[in-house]
């Protein structure tokens, strides 16, 4: 007989449990589709046959061992032979320094910026309002935006909205967000807490502070400064978490306003934010510049616009103001402000150095979370901290200062159009972002924006990189780096629109040399 030959053996039905549980299960959850019949077949033959796949007989066994055995007496011999040319080759791989400043990245490289999602809430799109701010929360999966108007108009009473996306979620509608909270008046920027992702503070048109907790579906406001003597009584532009040192589970909040007030907020029963401590801007503490001389002296220099904390020293702090001026600032001033408007607290001067100013207004400014050169004053133990910021405004001028003098270290024209926004990259010490669009004074009405990358390693004087953020849309006013999630900057603009943007990894890795590059910066400084 021949060794294979066709043949046919009766079949045995075996009932298949597994497709049964699972067909009731998928029309459990079906949502398109009715439920399919199906027949289970058998396919199992009514004979088997052990075959033997991992364990071979005793003797197989035994003949394997004796072919892995080994003779160590001519392994000793070997490596007593190779040894001194080993060591050789290890002292001189140890001593090298081809290796200095590499590591490892773990991650795919991206060789190009792409935009991952472009979300946006219809209601708001159709109502034309403009993205303000936008903020990325704790774990980094969440991205927030608040809605209102940076153009002209009186449009404080106009409905207008807060908006998350969870970017992990899956079936993710970029159209749809997550949660859509209604705010009476516009909301002009907002910020997640840093450690509990489910807070998001507002600073509104009104001059009021509101907190919401997007876990709570009812009614998320859980804090609220209310209209009192203590609120701000022009819009509030920037509002940051602060640690409440008497209190570790507490925050208190930080508002800043074209007022001239800066103020601090604490928690208090009954959902209400009471004034803890203020600043107001004073006048008099800022240079008259005849760069300005289209602003009226008063209300126009001391209008804060823009605030950035030192990552270094808690009590330093730099803003930005109207009047076209960046002025370091602290926390520890004890000089009482002659401000005309009454508060519940003493409001203090806090201004101590004035930079070499912009052009025009000054819309925004960042501390670098890189450098940190400590400086002996004198003989004694007195020592101070060195810290880099950036500053942008209307000129379209974007200035890298240092701390200890007024005149930039680098000034750089990097649009002819108005600079609203810049970011510290938080990985790369040499790397910003900048948001532009062109417009008339104060931020109104603008045409089409970019969203600029520049790195210092690269160039000095022009941008890594330009990108429109839409073809016919208006301008960026607003952007964020995600620390957690570093190769994600969300980036809002006058449309509506709100684009996640994937970096490539020369804007996410960290050069051999790059901390020195920007020591090198820092040392330009002058007596």
């Amino acid at each position: 007989a021949a060794m294979f030959a066709d043949g046919m053996a009766p079949g045995a039905d075996v009932e298949s449990l597994w497709r049964s549980a699972r067909s009731a299960y998928c029309e459990a959850k079906s949502c398109q589709t009715g439920k399919i019949s199906t027949a289970a077949a058998a396919v199992q033959s009514h004979t088997s046959r052990d075959v033997g796949v991992q364990t071979e007989s005793k003797d197989a066994v035994q003949d394997l061992e004796q072919e892995a055995q080994v003779d160590y007496t001519d392994l000793l011999s070997f490596l007593q032979r190779v040894e001194d040319a080993v060591i050789k080759e290890l002292n001189k791989n140890w001593k090298s320094r081809a290796f200095d400043g590499f590591e490892v990245s773990w991650t795919d490289q991206n060789e190009t910026v792409v935009c991952l999602h472009t979300l946006s809430y219809p209601e708001a799109r159709d109502q034309k309002l403009q993205v303000t701010s936008v903020s990325w929360n704790a774990t980094g999966s969440v991205v927030a935006c608040s809605y209102g108007r940076l153009d002209g108009g009186d449009w404080s009473t106009e409905k207008s909205y807060i908006c998350t996306w969870n970017l992990d979620r899956r079936g993710l509608n970029p159209q749809c967000p997550d949660l859509v909270v209604d705010v009476p008046s516009s909301v002009m920027c907002l910020a997640f807490h840093p450690a509990q992702p489910s807070l998001i503070a507002g600073g509104l048109f009104s001059g009021e502070l509101v907190v919401w907790d997007t876990s709570r579906t009812e009614d998320p406001v859980i804090w609220r400064t209310g209209m009192t003597d203590d609120t701000h009584t022009d819009p509030v532009y920037q509002v940051n978490w602060l640690p409440d040192a008497k209190h570790r589970n507490h925050s208190r909040l930080l508002s800043v306003s074209t007022d001239g007030k800066i103020l601090v907020w604490r928690e208090e029963r009954g959902g209400r934010l009471a004034l803890a401590e203020g600043f107001a801007m004073v006048a008099q503490q800022i240079p008259r510049s005849a760069q300005l001389k289209k602003f009226s002296w008063g209300e126009a220099a001391v209008g804060v616009t823009s605030l950035s904390f030192s990552h270094f020293d808690p009590r330093v702090f730099v803003v930005g103001v109207e009047g076209g001026y960046s002025l370091k600032c602290s926390t520890a001033a004890e000089t009482l402000a002659l401000h005309p408007m009454g508060s519940s607290v003493p409001l203090r001067a806090p201004a101590e150095l004035a930079f070499a100013p912009h052009g025009g207004p000054v819309y925004s400014v960042s501390c670098s979370p890189f450098h940190r050169q400590v400086l002996r004053v004198n003989a004694g133990a007195a020592w101070g901290t060195q810290n880099l910021f950036l500053s942008c405004g209307t000129d379209g001028q974007v200035h890298l200062h240092s701390l200890l003098q007024t005149q930039p270290l680098i000034s750089l024209q990097l649009s002819k159009k108005y600079l609203f926004c810049v970011r510290w990259s938080p990985v790369r010490p040499l790397v910003f972002a900048a948001a532009s669009g062109e417009g008339n004074c104060h931020k109104h009405s603008c045409s089409v924006g970019d969203m600029h990358l520049l790195d210092f390693e690269k160039s000095s004087q022009k941008p890594a990189l330009s990108i429109k953020q839409d073809a016919g849309g208006g301008p960026v006013y607003c952007l964020e780096f995600n620390t957690k999630q570093t190769q994600l900057l969300a980036a809002g603009d006058a449309t509506g629109t709100v684009k996640v943007w994937q970096l490539s990894s020369d804007f996410t890795e960290q050069g051999p040399r790059e901390l020195n590059l920007l020591e090198q910066l820092a040392s330009e400084t002058t007596d």
